[in-house]
């Protein structure tokens, strides 16, 4: 999650994404003129009575960690309490946002119907009309397919902050040769959690071991990189290597933006560039600052289209977000309306989660990898409002578990 703050600046800057940290209470925002949907005074359903969900298993990269909008005492959706929303043809969805959508729920089903909802607001079995109406559906009409199976809802207040990632590229060799010998790691085998610290592993900790799956021409490029948790390495022998995330080593992330800032060493705004130009500029190249940082990221090595999201399916741009799985349901289409940065806008469909993604209608957009992806996602914070699409029936049921 990276931005112009690139998120790497905000998660750098603020443990969040790159970007000036929002304050604690987020600031009151003037929406563009845009006509608000027909939201009648709903009652709040109280949370169903379901099974508490096991805990995550792993973030799928550091992402910002940003003060949750809503529901902040909350644990999971359950907890939060649903509010049903307006009806899907008053959300003013656009085709071309609904036939992206359409294509990327396509792609989640294959996760969605076989994994248990950790949020608690739906079942595997669910899912199974809408996924097998979806794989012939034509996308050209694609907005009858979600007024057909789905129903909005708001989880908690509805009130949502939205920021974005990319696929991070940098440069490097598949062989250690001069000017590529920075180490790209692997997940260590039978590795446990609190893991080896960045410092030790900078110092060779994991030298000699074979775990290393890549060299990176540079130290600080590859820093940023596990700060978006994938990105592809153009390689000097010709080809790209795409590198997925594998596992984190259970340290705690600290943003050397916020460093840098509370020495006086940067004043705002801080972004990505300054940060990375402060650090080439010294004569360590910014080492003794990585290492006040004790999160360390391991790579795998990705084949096919696109990085990998939580879900297990390769993420879309622009049609993808992360989310935070004990509220929003993986694989669930989310509309985000009347958010104040119009790039946020639109139909998502959740496919990923990040280490510091947390709370109820928070939300990282995925735009891809490039320049234009680098300088859209920068600096996209949006605030909104978000409706969550669940299969038809799903207020209903968790109505009558009161």
């Amino acid at each position: 999650m990276l931005r112009f703050l690139p998120l790497a600046a905000g998660l750098i800057l603020a443990g969040c994404a790159s970007r000036v940290i929002p304050p604690s209470q987020p600031p009151v925002v003037q929406p563009r003129p845009q006509p608000q949907p027909p939201v009648v005074d709903r009652p709040l359903i109280p949370p169903p009575i379901v099974a508490r969900p096991s805990a995550p298993s792993r973030p799928s990269a550091e992402r910002a960690l940003l003060p949750s909008v809503a529901a902040r005492g909350s644990t999971r959706a359950a907890d939060a309490g649903l509010r049903p929303g307006p009806t899907i043809a008053n959300l003013n969805l656009s085709p071309e946002a609904a036939a992206r959508g359409l294509e990327t729920f396509r792609v989640s089903c294959a996760g969605t119907i076989r994994r248990n909802d950790r949020s608690g607001l739906t079942r595997p079995s669910d899912w199974t009309e809408a996924c097998a109406a979806a794989r012939g559906w034509p996308e050209r009409d694609a907005i009858r397919f979600f007024t057909t199976h789905f129903e909005s809802v708001e989880v908690g207040d509805g009130a949502a902050f939205a920021t974005g990632y990319y696929e991070a590229t940098i440069n490097g060799c598949r062989t250690r040769q001069p000017g590529c010998e920075v180490p790209v790691y692997g997940r260590p085998p039978g590795m446990t959690k609190p893991y080896l610290t960045r410092g030790q592993i900078m110092d060779g900790a994991l030298a000699g071991r074979g775990l290393e799956i890549a060299w990176a021409a540079d130290a600080i490029d590859l820093f940023f990189m596990e700060i978006q948790g994938s990105g592809r390495m153009n390689l000097r022998e010709g080809g790209v290597l795409r590198l997925g995330y594998a596992e984190q080593n259970g340290r705690g992330y600290v943003p050397i933006g916020r460093i840098l800032r509370e020495r006086g060493q940067l004043q705002p705004p801080i972004t990505l560039q300054t940060i990375q130009d402060w650090m080439r500029r010294q004569p360590d190249g910014g080492a003794a600052l990585m290492r006040e940082n004790p999160s360390y990221v391991f790579f795998r090595e990705l084949t096919g289209p696109g990085p990998i999201g939580s879900l297990g399916v390769p993420v879309t741009p622009r049609g993808s977000v992360a989310v935070d799985p004990t509220f929003i349901t993986y694989g669930a289409p989310v509309l985000l309306f009347n958010m104040d940065n119009q790039n946020a806008d639109g139909l998502w469909v959740a496919q990923d989660t990040g280490g510091a993604i947390r709370g109820a209608n928070r939300f990282d957009t995925f735009w891809g990898a490039g320049e234009e992806a680098v300088r859209i996602s920068g600096p996209l914070q949006a605030r909104g409002r978000a409706f969550v699409l669940l299969p038809r029936g799903t207020l209903e049921r968790l109505s009558g578990q009161r």
